[in-house]
């Protein structure tokens, strides 16, 4: 895995990097990502999102899992964050996300949405709580923005999905598509580059004019050549995120224990990594271990009389 430098402290909500002097600069005070949350006190909603398409500002993404990491990144200013079914993977053991359930996906979402104040909070519809049909999707997106408090729900598929999509934003429920690479359907479409030739990539232009004409706010493009997620990113009227999409979406995500080194093993190309936990975690518990076997934890400090 590629090491990367540490990162610098994060500009403040005012202020951005200068692209030719590094020198920090004055942001739009309406700017998505502020570094804090101090400033921003309420969430950030749909319409946010839509007024940072006009004016051309990309915003950053990252999952989230639970209370504890979601207040840190709310907290560095993140302004979406992702509950994913991706905890299959990363969190609950699984080898793919097909078999994370409503229920758990409300546990999580709840538990991120209690950590967060400022961001908005987009919970996934896991596999088999909506495909077979808009009356199941509108009663499993019913339980995850009342019982777990998320802003939006993020579900797959492009013409396939497009009157689940219509259903729920009818009834009020902000929906975030994701085409391309559909991870639910790793059995059938495995894990693999999305929209290559000509026929492919008219597939997923129409599957992205299918979702927005269905009312979804944003849309994911996932493993997508970056020059057709280009074209899609200007003939769509709403924003969209990419991730292994190239640089011209609106907005990027990455999963959280890939973008901060947690995750094991190699990594996907589109994937850069920001900090290196997985060895920091080790460390410390390396160091703990050694203490206690040493008789050197707890010390006086740490007792009580």
């Amino acid at each position: 895995m590629t090491q990367h430098t540490p990162l610098q402290a994060a500009p403040t909500r005012s202020q951005s990097p200068d692209s030719s002097t590094g020198a920090p600069q004055e942001r739009d005070p309406k700017a998505l990502y502020g570094g804090t949350k101090k400033n921003s006190p309420r969430r950030i909603t749909v319409r946010d999102i839509t007024l940072a398409k006009e004016r051309g500002e990309k915003w950053p993404m990252l999952t989230a899992y639970d209370a504890m990491t979601a207040s840190v990144f709310d907290e560095a200013g993140i302004p979406v964050m992702l509950v994913g079914d991706s905890a299959g993977n990363c969190h609950l053991g699984y080898d793919t996300t097909v078999p994370v359930t409503l229920d758990q996906m409300i546990m999580l979402s709840a538990a991120v949405v209690r950590g967060t104040s400022r961001a908005m909070i987009v919970a996934d519809l896991p596999f088999g709580s909506y495909q077979e049909g808009p009356t199941q999707a509108l009663r499993s997106a019913m339980r995850l923005v009342k019982e777990a408090g998320a802003g939006a729900v993020k579900l797959e598929g492009g013409e396939r999905s497009h009157t689940q999509i219509k259903l729920l934003t009818e009834a009020g429920i902000p929906v975030m598509a994701h085409i391309g690479l559909t991870p639910q359907s790793v059995n059938t479409q495995g894990y693999r580059v999305q929209g290559r030739g000509e026929e492919a990539a008219q597939q997923l232009l129409r599957d992205a004019k299918a979702v927005q004409d269905a009312g979804a706010f944003a849309v994911v493009l996932e493993l997508v050549p970056a020059e057709l997620a280009a074209e899609v990113t200007r003939v769509l009227h709403i924003p969209t995120v990419g991730i292994g999409a190239g640089a011209e979406t609106d907005a990027q995500v990455l999963v959280w224990t890939d973008a901060l080194g947690l995750t094991g093993g190699k990594m996907p190309k589109f994937v850069k990594t920001y900090a290196n936990l997985r060895s920091v975690m080790s460390d410390a518990a390396k160091a703990f271990a050694e203490d206690v076997i040493g008789g050197t934890f707890p010390l006086e400090e740490h007792s009580v009389h």
